[in-house]
C-alpha cells in the first residue's frame, strides 16, 4: 500500500465534535453490513489484525481496510473482541426498531396486541443493551434476569395505563439511572425513538381521514413502518452522536460514593499517583 497507513484504533473522524461523531455512527451503524455473512466478517476482523502487524497482502488497498475496519466495528464488541449477535448490533436498530415501532403504532387497539407489542419492544431493548454493554463491568445472570422482567413488566403496565387514560398508542417506558454511563445510554435511546413515537401517530391519523388513505388499509401498517425506517436512519446515528463513547468521572467522586472501589483503584496504583480523572466506554 502506497498511501499514508491507517491507525485502526484511532476513528476516521474527530469524536470530540458532534459532527464527527454523527458522521461516525452512520457510518458504523450502516444497516447494509447486518446482511454482510460470518464468513465476511472474519475474513475483515483478520485482514484489521494482519494490518496491525504489518503482513496484510501486498495488493490490499486503503478503501479495503477501511471497510474491514467498518465491518469490524459494527459487528465485534469493542471489549471483548467477540462477534456480536446480530440482532443486538446498532447496526440492526433501523431495521429490528423500524419493524417494531411500526407495528406498536399499528397495532395498539386491544389490550393484547399493545401486552404482546411491548414484551417484543423490551426484549429487542434488553437484547440490544446486553449485546452493547460495557464487558468490563461484570453482570450475573439473575442481574440480567431482574432487569429483563422489570422493564418488560413496566412497559407493559405503563402501556395499557396510558391507553386506557388516553386512548391513545403506546409509548415504551425507559428508566433513567442515576450513573454517568448508563444516564447517557438512556437519553440517547430516548432521542433515537421519540420521533417515530411522538411525531408519526398524529401524522398518520391526519393522513387516514383521507379517502385515498382508507382505500389502502392494508398498506397502513407498511407505511408506518417506512416511515419509522426513515425516522431511525436519521435518528440512530444522531442519538448515538450525543455524547462521546469514552466518558470519564473524577476520582473524588468515586471515593465519594464508591469507597470499596476507590480502596481498590488505590491499591491498584500502589507505587504510582493515583489518575485524577478515570474513563470508561459507556456502550450504546
Amino acid at each position: 500500500m502506497t498511501n499514508e497507513r491507517l491507525d485502526l484504533d484511532k476513528p476516521l473522524w474527530d469524536l470530540n465534535s458532534f459532527t464527527g461523531r454523527w458522521k461516525y455512527f452512520a457510518w458504523m451503524t450502516d444497516f447494509r453490513t447486518c446482511v454482510v455473512s460470518e464468513s465476511a466478517l472474519l475474513a475483515a476482523k483478520n485482514l484489521c489484525e494482519q494490518y496491525r502487524l504489518g503482513k496484510e497482502p501486498a495488493d490490499t488497498t486503503r478503501e479495503q481496510i477501511i471497510y474491514a475496519k467498518k465491518l469490524y466495528e459494527s459487528a465485534f464488541h469493542p471489549d471483548t473482541g467477540d462477534l456480536q449477535n446480530v440482532f443486538g448490533r446498532m447496526s440492526f436498530q433501523v431495521p429490528g426498531g423500524m419493524a417494531i415501532t411500526g407495528a406498536m403504532l399499528q397495532f395498539y387497539r386491544t389490550t393484547q396486541a399493545v401486552v404482546f407489542w411491548q414484551w417484543v419492544n423490551q426484549s429487542f431493548n434488553a437484547l440490544v443493551n446486553y449485546t452493547n454493554r460495557n464487558a468490563n463491568s461484570p453482570i450475573t445472570t439473575s442481574q440480567l434476569g431482574v432487569a429483563y422482567v422489570s422493564a418488560t413488566v413496566a412497559a407493559m403496565i405503563t402501556a395499557i395505563g396510558c391507553k386506557s387514560f388516553w386512548e391513545k398508542r403506546a409509548n415504551p417506558l425507559m428508566a433513567f439511572a442515576a450513573v454517568k454511563g448508563i444516564s447517557q445510554v438512556v437519553i440517547s435511546r430516548i432521542v433515537m425513538c421519540a420521533p417515530g413515537m411522538l411525531i408519526l401517530p398524529p401524522i398518520m391519523e391526519k393522513l387516514e381521514k383521507y379517502a385515498w388513505m382508507q382505500r389502502i388499509k392494508p398498506m397502513h401498517a407498511p407505511i408506518q413502518i417506512m416511515m419509522c425506517g426513515i425516522s431511525l436512519s436519521v435518528m440512530v446515528p444522531t442519538a448515538c452522536a450525543l455524547f462521546p463513547q469514552n466518558c470519564f468521572i473524577k476520582t473524588t467522586t468515586l471515593q465519594r460514593w464508591e469507597p470499596e472501589n476507590y480502596e481498590l483503584l488505590k491499591k491498584n496504583c500502589e507505587g504510582g499517583a493515583i489518575p485524577a480523572y478515570l474513563y470508561f466506554n459507556k456502550g450504546l
